[in-house]
């Protein structure tokens, strides 16, 4: 959510900006603006809507400065309009804020009783009152950055300049991720890596409660009490070229391409391919795994789906009993946890709010941690004990798609080694199973062939006023996350349901203006999922089915009937996602939507 860049340095502060919020549009906002110094003081340039919008506005202004701040804001107190976008300037103090203030209202209050005005509906122009009139008391920009932090509650990411110290910025956060980028002859402070790697890859990662205090090229960090801290930047592997569209009309197609590749990726570190033997690098000994009497996966939207797949997987596999939890409901109520418990949160970015503070309540108890994220040194992979990486590669899209098949291809792995832990997984089925892991990766290439189909149906697909997606055991999760890529991207009416629950409801909804996505793989599942086919044909429903092979029965029964190649049953989840999200992509595409950008959605959501 939002996106935040500072700069100090020789280039032009307006291109270093402008040109890092670029780069980070794809966490979602609805305004932008900067702030840049020029004779002396914070000009200020905002604009509704996209970046061209502030791009047009700043294309006739000039800066004299070296320093300057940047935000891409998603509205959350008052409207996306321009008096609520950031950066906030008050008297000389300029800020830029991700995250939400929760105690607002008390500050905005104790600020009105002092006969403070505010010029906005926002609660981040608050915490630029309250620091400047520490600098109107005396205070220099980091001792009033220190008075004002006791104040604050909630989740936030704050860079604040002042123009008296036209050569220093002063970064600190409670929640959101916030990174300095450091270098000889430049400082760049964002809110995300891609901000920060064409200029360096030399990155210090703020922790909940640190202070950076910049003053020209020499960043120093501290505490929240204003002690220094002895803190050493780490060097990224991150390629520039890696976040471009190398041809694509978007991202998300290219991200959908790129999943036999991302699958690859996830699989390689843990498997040996002269003895076809899964070998779990993830920090958890064998005699820990063995001893596991219950697992817990905690995710949000795509990473739940994926969680509820990997149910299937570590219950069939494993036999070890799995519940999987929504972060925001897991983390308010009063979890039981066994002591042999294996706790694994999900979550591509790694910056999640609601499961950043699920894994913290689970520390809390003293139970294990294993998270499964996209990116190394976020929070939450920091704050784990154990890890398990997607390697998905940068995705710029909202909507995840090779994180998804990532993170499936991962509780695979995690699902075989508990079971190798336990016993119950032997020498020759094991090879087996790796040998059709690693056959995934082509098979998802035959798979997307289906490009060229949805492509070319869109048109006739947008004429539904909706679509049930449907599926039976571990099918039943790909339906559900057909269903939220449907509605995220095309803005269409779309749910998922376990097919066996199609007479309790869903029944009602189907008529010949309902399109009806069955996966239907033939597995023991299969007769009971055609029933229920032939039970939505009867009522006009339009079918898409998705089975595997030459199924004739299946597509008797279909208006379209899209054949995967044969894989192992649980792991056909991988292959079958693929034509949803191709659905889903040339639906939202035909429609006109923004694909890559869906409205009202963030890549990352850093606050409740």
């Amino acid at each position: 959510m939002c996106g935040i860049v500072g700069y100090f340095g020789p280039q032009n502060p307006k291109e270093v900006i402008f040109n890092g919020l670029r780069a980070l549009e794809y966490r979602g906002y609805d305004s932008a603006g900067v702030a840049i110094l020029h004779q002396g003081e914070f000009k200020r340039v905002r604009a509704e809507g996209k970046l061209d919008q502030l791009g047009r506005r700043l294309e006739s202004e000039s800066f004299d400065g070296h320093l300057g701040i940047g935000h891409t804001r998603w509205a959350t107190h008052g409207l996306p309009i321009e008096r609520n976008a950031h950066p906030h300037c008050v008297g000389g103090v300029s800020i830029v804020h991700n995250g939400i203030i929760e105690n607002h209202a008390a500050l905005r209050a104790d600020l009105k009783a002092q006969g403070v005005e505010c010029s906005s509906d926002t609660d981040s122009e608050l915490v630029a009152h309250l620091i400047s009139q520490e600098i109107s008391g005396g205070r220099n920009l980091l001792q009033a950055v220190l008075a004002v932090l006791p104040r604050l509650e909630g989740a936030y990411s704050i860079l604040a300049v002042s123009k008296d110290q036209p050569n220093e910025m002063v970064a600190f956060k409670f929640g959101p991720p916030l990174i300095v980028g450091v270098s000889a002859e430049e400082v760049v402070v964002a809110s995300d890596i891609q901000a920060i790697v064409p200029h360096t890859r030399q990155v210090i990662f703020l922790e909940d409660q640190e202070v950076a205090h910049v003053q020209g090229t020499q960043v120093t960090l501290l505490n929240h009490q204003g002690q220094a801290l002895d803190k050493k930047p780490t060097l990224v592997d991150w390629s520039q070229e890696k976040a471009e569209k190398q041809g694509y009309p978007h991202f998300m197609l290219k991200e959908i391409f790129e999943q036999p590749r991302a699958v690859a990726q996830a699989l390689a570190p843990h498997l040996c391919l002269e003895s076809h033997q899964v070998q779990l690098d993830c920090e958890l000994e064998e005699s820990f795994l063995k001893d596991i009497e219950r697992v817990f996966i905690v995710g949000c939207g795509t990473s739940f789906y994926a969680g509820l797949a990997g149910e299937y997987l570590i219950e069939t596999w494993a036999r070890v009993p799995v519940e999987v939890e929504i972060a925001s409901e897991f983390r308010y109520r009063q979890p039981v946890l066994p002591p042999q418990s294996l706790v694994v949160v999900i979550s591509q970015s790694g910056e999640t709010a609601d499961t950043l503070a699920a894994l913290r309540l689970v520390k809390e108890q003293g139970v294990q941690v294993l998270s499964i994220c996209n990116v190394p040194n976020s929070s939450i992979d920091r704050e784990a004990q154990a890890h398990l990486y997607m390697n998905a590669g940068v995705e710029i899209g909202v909507a995840s798609t090779k994180a998804f098949v990532s993170t499936l291809a991962v509780l695979n792995l995690l699902a075989l080694a508990l079971a190798k832990a336990k016993d119950r997984l032997s020498g020759p089925r094991e090879a087996e199973l790796v040998q059709s892991l690693l056959a995934l990766p082509s098979h998802m290439e035959t798979v997307l062939a289906y490009e060229k189909f949805f492509a070319e149906a869109a048109e006739s697909l947008k004429a539904y006023r909706g679509f049930l997606y449907m599926g039976r055991g571990i099918h039943y999760p790909i339906a559900l996350e057909g269903a939220l890529k449907l509605k995220e991207l095309a803005y269409m009416h779309a749910e998922g349901y376990a097919a066996g629950e199609m007479k309790h409801g869903p029944l009602a909804l189907i008529d010949s203006h309902m399109a009806i996505v069955m996966l239907a793989p033939k597995d023991e599942l299969y007769e009971k999922t055609l029933s229920n086919l032939e039970e939505a044909k009867a009522r006009g429903g339009q079918i898409i089915s998705i089975g595997t092979g030459e199924d004739e029965r299946l597509k008797s029964l279909s208006l379209h009937y899209l054949a995967l190649p044969q894989t192992e049953g649980l792991l056909m989840p991988l292959l079958e996602v693929i034509p949803l999200q191709l659905l889903a992509y040339h639906l939202a595409d035909s429609l006109g939507h923004d694909v890559d950008q869906p409205r009202n959605l963030a890549k990352s959501v850093t606050v409740e």
